[in-house]
Order: structure tokens, then sequence, then C-alpha cells
């Protein structure tokens, strides 16, 4: 019901605000439709975009599985106010997916908010972001989920990753020379993922991140996209390392997985967390290559009542690998294939497991609208192998 009135809501604003500025409706792909004021003060680009998905899995030792779902829905709104160097991004999560994990610690009410920021160019080459969204942590993570080079992301994001939240970063860049660019980002945030609403339980959530691009800027920003659909004629590298410290962290994955309760749900165990992720993206002529490496280290991995009892919580603690490679065939077609290597400690409570993936994708308007299949063999040490296809189709207005 809180989805259709928002919708409702977003649209009545949508069409009783026609006489005050001017619509446009660009290309495909480029939004439903553009709001400009009649002074010029300020934009609002408003899209929408899903994901349809069938899956199929065989376990090893078991029956086959498979499931057909809107994988994701998602209504985006950005643009400018009051000045260019003012921008804000909002984006609205609305399948069962985008906006499950209600809890007490969401106020009970589905996550629908996945951005909600806004981002000032105060100073030069500095800019202040404040609100929720995506950290600067791994590569994969940052890359928006319609424009992945597969079917979905690694099994080291959804391991290690750490998400969404709430809070301030300071983002810089500067030229060494007239190519070698370095960008430089810093943030701060709550430390406990998106949409909490209540009071902060642990510590606060610190990142920084450092990236170095030798041959200068990706073409339309494909350091941050799969796949090497703008054909790069040079040569193009982005080497990136963030480093994370979640202070007091009371979740089982830094900001995200289950909370650790402690003394039959009285208190919470806390823990500092400590995140390394290092990556690197390469372009060429339709060939691209991705790493992700990434290692996690916990004070007191281990969740334990004040009499010195285990709970069974444990911080997720480990290492992983990721390595992505593609070739774009002039007629759009691209094979792609990607190897993930996780390694789970035995206080993690978790099987380390190698994933071996090979796709196939057709880019029938760029990341806009494509088709995407993979078919992925995981090796999951002490438990059932699995073998799984996927098929995916992607639209974005």
């Amino acid at each position: 019901m809180k989805t259709k009135i928002t919708l409702i809501w977003v649209f009545l604003f949508a069409l009783t605000s026609l006489n005050a500025q001017e619509v446009n409706s660009g290309k495909f792909g480029k939004g439903l439709f553009n709001l400009v004021g009649q002074d010029s003060s300020w934009t609002m680009k408003v899209g929408f975009r899903f994901q349809l998905l069938g899956t199929s899995t065989w376990n090893e030792n078991g029956p086959n599985e498979s499931n057909f779902l809107v994988r994701r829905s998602r209504l985006k709104f950005d643009g400018f106010a009051f000045s260019p160097k003012l921008k804000y991004k909002f984006e609205l999560g609305l399948s069962n997916r985008d906006m499950s994990g209600a809890s007490a610690f969401t106020s009970n009410s589905p996550r629908y908010i996945m951005d909600a920021r806004i981002m000032w160019n105060f100073h030069q080459n500095f800019e202040l972001w404040v609100g929720q969204g995506k950290l600067p942590g791994n590569r994969e993570r940052v890359i928006s989920s319609g424009d992945l080079q597969l079917v979905d992301r690694s099994r080291l994001n959804s391991r290690f990753n750490i998400d969404r939240d709430i809070g301030a970063m300071l983002k810089h860049h500067f030229n060494v020379t007239d190519k070698f660019l370095i960008n430089e980002t810093l943030s701060v945030s709550q430390g406990e993922g998106r949409n909490v609403t209540g009071i902060n339980l642990g510590g606060y959530q610190y990142v920084g991140r450092l990236e170095f691009l030798p041959f200068g800027n990706f073409s339309s920003k494909g350091d941050y996209r799969g796949s090497d659909l703008k054909r790069e004629q040079k040569p193009k590298l982005s080497v990136g390392a963030s480093y994370e410290i979640n202070n007091d962290a009371v979740r089982t994955r830094s900001n995200r997985g289950s909370y650790m309760f402690i003394d039959g749900g009285t208190d919470f165990h806390k823990t500092n967390v400590n995140t390394v992720f290092v990556d690197g993206m390469f372009k060429y002529k339709g060939y691209s290559f991705m790493f992700e490496y990434v290692d996690r280290t916990a004070d007191n991995p281990i969740a334990k009542n004040t009499d010195g009892t285990e709970t069974g919580d444990a911080v997720q603690v480990g290492n992983g690998l990721n390595l992505v490679t593609g070739y774009l065939f002039p007629s759009n077609w691209e094979i792609t294939g990607r190897f993930t290597d996780i390694n789970m400690d035995a206080v993690s409570n978790s099987n380390s497991d190698d994933m071996y993936t090979l796709g196939l994708s057709k880019y029938l308007a760029g990341h806009k609208l494509k088709v995407q299949s993979d078919i992925s063999y995981t090796n999951i040490h002490g438990s059932d192998n699995e073998l799984m296809f996927r098929l995916q189709m992607d639209i974005h207005f």
C-alpha cells in the first residue's frame, strides 16, 4: 500500500507541475522524462528499470530447484537544486528483494529507500556527499546492478561488501600529469546499514579509498561499468584500494548480516571490524578485465555472553579473490568468464568455496536493454557442490 501511495504521489507531482517547467523526453535509456524549472534553477530526471530473472540450481545430492522473479525494480530521481553544483539522487527499491530486511531496527517497515543523497561541489575538485548511499568499498559493489557484466555480482561481494549506509562522504580528485589522475574518498557513516531508524548501537564506520588512473578517465565512467561497451581505443586502467574500520560493529558482516545479540537479547556483542579491498579495471578495444581482493578481520569475532559462553554468532572474517574477464564482439555479443575464491576463517561457521562462471550476453541498447545468461559451478568445501544456470533481461528507461 505504501508503495502504491508513493507512486501515485510521484506521478501526481509530475502532472501538476507540467505548467511550471519544461518537460523533455530523451532517447531510450535517458529517463522517462526530464523536468526543468522555468527559471532553470532546478532539474529532475525520472527513470525506471527492472530485471526479470529465471534461475535453475542442481545440488550434487539433491533435487533440481528453479524459480522466476522480478529480481530488481527501481524508480530513480536525480538532478540539481538551485545550482548545478548542488546535485541530488533519490532511488526507491520496489521489488520484494529490494525492500526486504524489515526489523525492529527499521521500525518494522520495508526498506524502500535505496539512495537519498545530496552532492555539493563546494570548492574546485572537492565534493561533499551527505545522506544514504553506497560506501566506497569493493568496485563490483559500487557498479550499479544495471551495469553488471554478468547476471549478478560475485560471491566475494555477497560475503564481504559494505553496501549502503547513511553518513557523509568527502571526494576529491587531482591530476599528477595531463593524464594521470588520482581520486580520493573518505566516508564516515553510522555503521549499521541502510534505513536504520534507531539510535546508533555501536561506534561509527570509517572508509578511505584511493584510485589511480595512469592513462586518464575511461569513456562514460567505464571504470564503474561492466564490459567495454565504448570499445576504448587506448588502454585504460584504474587501480584502487579501500580500508574500512567499523568500530564496535554489532552485525556479522560489518554493517550487514545478522545482529549479534547477547545475554538473551538484552545487549549486543561489539567488536572492531577491519576490511581491506584492492581492485582494478582494465579496458581496451572490447576487452575488459577486473580483479578484486578482500581481507576482513575482527578483534573478537566470536560473539559471547557476559558469562563467557558463545552465542553461536560470529563475524564473517576471511578473504576472497574475484577475477572477471570478457570480450565484446562487434555484434554486441559478449563472452565473460569469472573465477571467485572465498576462504572463510574457521570461527565464521561458514563454508569456503570456489565458483567458476561462464556468461553470454547480448546488448541491444548497451546496459539499458540487454539479455544475459550464465552458468556457474560452485565447489563448496565441506558440503555438496552446486551447478546453477541463470537467464535475465534488464530494461532501463
